[in-house]
């Protein structure tokens, strides 16, 4: 797995420096045994600490440290001498590797060339004999050295991923898999294309086995689907925020990601990516029950379903909608799983400022599912009791008049004065967020893609020294 280069440059070289343990092992020197000469110098860059406790003053990264730079000194010395000197690095120079610390220690001072090497991502790949990852698949390393929770929420968000650095994390990195659904395609290799070589399941890997070189691998899920048994199916409802990518979750990522079918409105479904072997089924944003029904269905057959929402699935969106319909005894069996998204709200409030840092209600202005009547009981109530609003679905083409009406009910409890914040298609490319007084809130200039704010008594609103227009509601609401 040498490239011709590197043998050339061990050949041409003065030094052989290689790095390892305390028991004098070193991968990298074992890889290139067979190309060094008698003659050649050899230096052991050997560390002063692995996985013990150190007793250094700057800890185990203060010991490493130093290390570095004495072990930079003692390549300095030959290369001032005139010495060729061939730093040693199992996989790439530049990939997780120690050489990187001389590097950085030495490449500004001598004439430096850095070959490049197979990793042992891309080695385990090739064992596994199994694409890693194709396409548009996103590609994910981790260090399995992070935080469970932290590994927990990448797996779940990636197509594929290698996690490297096993050894004694492997039972964290295990449990991460689990947590987040990936363990069944995780796939194990130790020392891939060496001596002792071994694959397997990660589900069925010993961690009492496992060595610091070895990877934990997820390959690409094109033409992996596994076919599923009617039981197998579940639906996940998941909000995909107030636009594109960015809103999304590492959660509604990865279930998104997993998917046999997509289910949803056509313009949220829009907002997903193409996958290659994923269903799409987009419908009319007025059939939320069929819909529902659809997606539950497809999950009794066998089929895992996400219920595509825009926003928050709960708020006013797709969950309450599939929950309806899977309680009725023909679904009882089927799982279901409502995965939060961002709001509309939180995002116009996030653009404007916090709005919202003190009580507040929601309501939606649509009279499409409950009587006006209803809305201005609420609006009333929730204006006299001194609540910050926030209002969704404030206007459209065939309701025009609901915004003015609102306007009038809140006046009769707010000051004009009170600012309101008109957050249009937040996130999206033709964001807009401003904001006017409650008496000059003209219901022309709102449409169904606008948010409306509404401020309480105590909501204040202003300018910063840049310009940028802010408004917030203090935390404390003064006393009588």
């Amino acid at each position: 797995m040498m490239t011709l280069r590197a043998a050339e440059v061990i050949a041409e070289a003065d030094v052989v420096a290689y790095h390892s343990a305390r028991h004098g092992r070193s991968i990298a020197r074992s890889i290139a045994a067979e190309h060094l000469r008698a003659d050649h110098i050899e230096e052991a860059l050997v560390y002063p600490v692995t996985t013990e406790t150190t007793d250094h003053p700057g800890g185990y990264r203060g010991a490493m440290e130093d290390f570095y730079t004495e072990a930079a000194a003692r390549l300095a010395v030959h290369l001032d001498a005139g010495r060729t000197v061939a730093v040693l690095a199992e996989g790439d120079p530049m990939f997780y590797g120690s050489y990187m610390h001389m590097h950085k220690r030495l490449a500004d001072r001598y004439p430096t060339e850095v070959i490049p090497g197979v990793t042992s991502v891309s080695a385990a790949a090739a064992r596994l004999g199994t694409p890693l990852a194709e396409g548009e698949e996103v590609l994910t390393i981790l260090p399995g050295t992070l935080p469970e929770e932290e590994l927990t929420a990448r797996l779940a968000a990636t197509d594929a991923a290698v996690v490297m650095k096993l050894g004694r994390t492997f039972p964290a990195v295990r449990r991460a898999f689990e947590a987040s659904g990936r363990l069944p395609e995780a796939r194990y290799v130790e020392r891939a294309t060496m001596a002792g070589e071994r694959l397997g399941d990660l589900a069925d890997t010993d961690a009492a086995s496992v060595p610091y070189f070895a990877v934990a691998v997820l390959p690409s899920r094109i033409d992996a689907r596994p076919e599923r048994a009617p039981g197998d199916g579940e639906v996940a409802v998941v909000g995909t925020g107030p636009a594109g990518p960015l809103w999304l979750t590492p959660e509604t990522r990865g279930a998104l990601a997993a998917a046999d079918d997509l289910v949803g409105y056509t313009t949220y479904l829009d907002r997903v990516p193409v996958r290659p072997g994923q269903v799409r089924h987009g419908s009319d944003n007025k059939v939320e029950s069929e819909r529902a029904e659809f997606a539950l269905d497809l999950a009794r057959r066998g089929r895992r379903v996400a219920v595509v929402s825009g926003g928050d699935p709960g708020v006013f969106a797709m969950a309450t909608a599939v929950l309806e319909v899977a309680s009725q005894e023909e679904y009882a069996d089927v799982p279901v799983r409502v995965l939060p998204g961002v709001t509309a709200a939180n995002a116009a409030a996030a653009r404007a400022g916090a709005p919202l840092g003190h009580d507040y209600a929601t309501v939606s202005l649509s009279d499409r599912l409950k009587p006006w009547e209803v809305i201005a009981r609420r609006l009333s109530a929730a204006a006299s009791a001194d609540l910050v609003l926030a209002l969704y679905n404030p206007g459209s083409r065939s309701r025009t008049w609901q915004v003015g009406k609102a306007r009038d009910l809140l006046l009769e409890h707010r000051s004009p004065d009170t600012p309101v914040v008109l957050g249009r298609d937040v996130g999206g490319p033709a964001e807009s967020v401003r904001t006017v007084r409650l008496g000059d809130l003209d219901p022309d200039e709102v449409d169904m893609r606008t948010l409306l704010i509404v401020g309480s008594s105590q909501t204040r609103w202003g300018r910063r020294g840049d310009g940028t227009q802010i408004v917030w509601t203090p935390r404390r609401y003064p006393e009588g």
